[in-house]
């Protein structure tokens, strides 16, 4: 039961991956900008919640939660975010390294699942083995940034979200 429910959070996962994948190909300034937007607005609501929060609680209580600078600090985050959006698509660079180090990491997870199956005696475990290596390869890709535009590093990691989806989305039915 415990394997069924990680497996079908997996193929979740990879179809969800596809899906951002292909609206980072259609548009992907626009689809950053989109997105650090509603994390902006996420976050300035979460912050009025903990202003409300603050001055509804009783004072020593309110004291202990850090309520009023917890929201401040999101409200003043979550604007900065919704009316700047465009300052995150310049640090791009930035966060493709972090993104690629994170690939880096799940390819290296993915190489122990692989090697992990094919010491448990399964046929297949080379397809987890593909997997793993493209992520790598990718990550690898992404790390040394060939690339000087955002709009050109965007497809490139729709691409990369993509493939590996797909091979994710193999292993698993295979």
């Amino acid at each position: 039961m415990r394997r069924q429910r990680r497996n079908t959070g997996s193929l979740l996962v990879s179809i969800l991956e596809i899906v951002i994948g292909i609206l980072l190909f259609i548009d992907p300034v626009g689809f950053t900008s989109g997105i650090v937007t509603v994390v902006g607005a996420v976050c300035a609501i979460i912050g009025l919640v903990c202003l409300m929060q603050y001055f509804r609680a009783e004072p020593m209580l309110a004291a202990e939660r850090n309520g009023l600078a917890r929201g401040l600090i999101l409200l003043l985050v979550g604007f900065f975010l919704v009316f700047r959006s465009n300052w995150v698509v310049g640090i791009f660079p930035l966060l493709t390294a972090i993104y690629g180090i994170f690939m880096l990491v799940s390819g290296i997870g993915k190489v122990q699942w692989a090697v992990d199956r094919k010491r448990l005696g399964d046929r297949r475990w080379y397809v987890q083995l593909v997997g793993a290596a493209a992520t790598l390869i990718f990550a690898v890709l992404i790390l040394s940034n060939p690339f000087t535009t955002t709009s050109i590093l965007w497809s490139f990691i729709a691409l990369t979200l993509i493939v590996e989806a797909v091979i994710d989305i193999l292993a698993f039915i295979l």
